[in-house]
């Protein structure tokens, strides 16, 4: 498979799209640990946690590292940094690793550990993705470091602008494990959390203007070409 095929520049825009999904959704699961492990006492579901605040605060820490690994690992993959694979397999298997024994302690301590079942699922999901790339012939085209930052450049606009969604949406979609006496917790941060969102939708819809005006332009060139 070429490197320039219309296939392998689809598995690459896949794969860094979910690769920067699952960093940030992991970059948002560490930051909503943050209330359960600061103050277990305050919620009653939350109460066995108590005499393992100290892991959970582990929890909140690892979770926002590992999210920015990812992120990191996302920008490395549309730049085609040599060790971008290897870089996003670490942080996938890193929050395979931590988010499953937190799934454990959860219930084994409370009886339930959502959200982060769905962080980690999202987290496995990516992790079997990209060990299929690595499927000789599929690696002969998708192998990043052979790609161009601009042929990964529209992939790296839609991982914005889905993060961008995810961010201005996340008081929603996790609300139903974040409300306890009809009081959602995770409706929190709203300014911070719009604007966050706000910006990488913009990021993102700029990289496909400036794309776009690339490609206008690359065009025009070609068919000067052709006319002269």
């Amino acid at each position: 498979m070429s490197p320039n095929s219309f296939f392998a520049k689809f598995l690459r825009f896949i794969g860094i799209v979910l690769m920067g999904l699952t960093g940030g959704f992991t970059l948002l699961g560490g930051i909503g640990t943050t209330c359960a492990a600061l103050f277990p006492t305050r919620y009653e579901s939350m109460a066995a946690l108590a005499s393992f605040q100290w892991l959970y605060i582990l929890f909140v820490i690892t979770g926002i590292a590992i999210g920015v690994w990812g992120i990191w690992a996302t920008i490395k993959l549309v730049r085609g940094a040599s060790d971008s694979y290897k870089m996003s397999i670490q942080a996938l298997i890193a929050g395979v690793l931590v988010g499953g024994y937190h799934i454990y302690m959860s219930r084994m301590l409370r009886g339930k550990s959502m959200p982060v079942d769905a962080v980690v699922y999202v987290t496995i999901l990516t992790l079997a993705i990209f060990l299929l790339f690595r499927l000789p012939y599929i690696w002969q085209g998708v192998n990043f470091s052979k790609s161009s930052t601009r042929s990964n450049l529209p992939a790296g606009g839609a991982a914005a602008i889905a993060l961008g969604i995810l961010t201005l949406t996340i008081q929603y979609t996790m609300a139903s494990t974040h409300t306890w006496g009809s009081v959602n917790y995770a409706d929190v941060f709203n300014a911070s959390m719009t604007g966050i969102g706000v910006g990488l939708l913009l990021f993102g819809a700029g990289i496909f203007v400036s794309v776009s005006r690339v490609w206008e332009t690359t065009c025009s060139s070609q068919v000067q070409e052709r006319s002269a």
